[in-house]
């Protein structure tokens, strides 16, 4: 069994990720083969929420051109999960801050 830290790798941090925060859904890099009970309960114990629905999907891996050159690299894939968390809960991460 992995224990919160290993199925939770990073929070995905893009403009899609902030503005679905803004509504209560927070999308996070997970372990491949965790499932969705394990990566409900690793989330609900790192950030002390409670979690309503988990939604996972696999990025299949890509190319990415290296520094201007020609060469191309092979990225490779990763599960995403996405976690609707209650009403009134926050995960601070995902928190843009700045009143400049």
């Amino acid at each position: 069994m992995l224990n919160a830290t290993k199925i939770v790798l990073k929070p995905v941090i893009t403009e899609k990720a902030l503005l679905d925060a803004s509504k209560g859904e927070y999308t996070f890099e997970v372990y491949k083969t965790a499932n969705k009970d394990q990566i409900a309960k690793a989330v609900s114990e790192l950030f002390k929420v409670d979690v309503k629905q988990v939604k996972t999907r696999i990025v299949k891996n890509r190319t990415r051109r290296v520094m201007r050159h020609r060469e191309e690299t092979k990225l490779s894939s990763f599960k995403k999960a996405t976690v609707k968390i209650g009403k009134e809960q926050k995960i601070d991460i995902f928190e843009v801050g700045g009143n400049n």
